[in-house]
Parts: C-alpha cells; sequence; structure tokens
C-alpha cells in the first residue's frame, strides 16, 4: 500500500513537472511569434511611409510638376487634364514612373496633340525624351513648356538634369541654380546639384 501511494505521489510530481515544462514553452513560443509579428508590423510600415524625401530616389527629371494648364486654358478645354486614370496624360506619366520611357513618349506626344496647352504634357514629353536621349527632340519639348509657363522650378531643374545627362555640366549648373533660387527646398534641384557635384569629382557624365 505504502509502494502504491508513493508511485501514485511520482506520478503526479512528474505529471506537475512536466506541465510546468509545457507552460514555459507555450510562454517562449508565444513571445517569438509575437515578436515575428511586431518585425513584420515594422516592415510594413516602413515600406508603405516611403516618400520620396525619405529614402527614394529624387534625382532626375520631375515629370509631373503642378504647373496646371496654360494660359487661358481650364482642364477640360485641353482634353488631357481629366480624372479619367486611362487618359494619355495619366497613362504617360504612370509609364514614365514605371520606367518605360518609350510608352511613356507615346502617351505625352499625343497629350501635346490633343492639348497644346497643357505643361505638364509638355514636361512629361520633354522628360522622356531625356531618358530616351533624344535631346534635340527634348528642348523643342521644354521650348514650348516655358512658352506656356515660363521658368518654373520645374521646367529649369529637368532642363539642368537634361544637360547633366549629356555631360554639359555648365550648363546643367547654371539651370539647377536658377531653379534652386525659385524653390530652395526643392529635394529633386538639391540632389541633382549633388550628382553634379559627384560626376565632376568621377570625371564622367550622368548615365
Amino acid at each position: 500500500m505504502a509502494g502504491r501511494r508513493a508511485f501514485v505521489s511520482g506520478c503526479r510530481r512528474f505529471r506537475s513537472g512536466r506541465e510546468q515544462v509545457m507552460r514555459v514553452q507555450v510562454v517562449k513560443a508565444a513571445w517569438v511569434c509575437a515578436a515575428a509579428l511586431s518585425l513584420l508590423a515594422g516592415c510594413n510600415t516602413a515600406n508603405n511611409g516611403l516618400t520620396a524625401g525619405s529614402g527614394g530616389d529624387t534625382t532626375g527629371s520631375i515629370a509631373v510638376p503642378v504647373t496646371g494648364p496654360g494660359p487661358g486654358m481650364t482642364p477640360s478645354s485641353t482634353g488631357v487634364l481629366g480624372d479619367d486614370p486611362k487618359d494619355d496624360l495619366n497613362l504617360g506619366k504612370k509609364y514614365y514612373r514605371e520606367n518605360s520611357f518609350g510608352l511613356a513618349e507615346q502617351h505625352f506626344r499625343r497629350a501635346v496633340e490633343m492639348g497644346p496647352g497643357s505643361v505638364e504634357a509638355w514636361v512629361g514629353l520633354a522628360a522622356s525624351y531625356d531618358k530616351l536621349r533624344r535631346f534635340d527632340l527634348a528642348d523643342r519639348a521644354y521650348g514650348q513648356a516655358l512658352r506656356l509657363a515660363g521658368p518654373t522650378p520645374e521646367i529649369l531643374n529637368n532642363q539642368g538634369y537634361s544637360y547633366l545627362l549629356r555631360g554639359d555640366r555648365r550648363r546643367a549648373r547654371a539651370k539647377l541654380l536658377e531653379a534652386q533660387a525659385k524653390d530652395p527646398g526643392n529635394p529633386y534641384i538639391q540632389n541633382n546639384l549633388d550628382l553634379l557635384d559627384e560626376s565632376l569629382r568621377k570625371g564622367a557624365a550622368v548615365k
């Protein structure tokens, strides 16, 4: 009888010890899962919160300046600045952001044909020509944009970047400094000036 009681008591101690081990393992597993979920949430927040000024690429041309239609024009009268995401202007912006510059050029060109008073369309077309290295056509498009809107910071910045791509650093600096004087806090302009300084140190044109 005494042996049986000792056996039962031993079993109870074993069960109790095993339960304590299992509770510790469960707590550890829960802690690991919580830590992993917390890390995952942090990554999603960081990715979703990215902006051009906080880690994105802010060099190059500004393809979508908020300059609006040309003098005496309204969005509806240009035919290319509506709310339709599939109109030529919006498609040009979309393909430009996706680095599909050939498609962007096609849609921006259609946009200026439909609405020759759209500054946005001309600037987008010029920026696309820059990426395609058709600088002769880019100059014509910039000329049209300047006739409509004057020397805005966006247009001057894009011209400066265009000269950077051509290796004409003197003209690039002049245009970028003129743009910066009009918009000192613009990250694109400052980063293009930094890019210019870097190209001078390396002795190579921007690609």
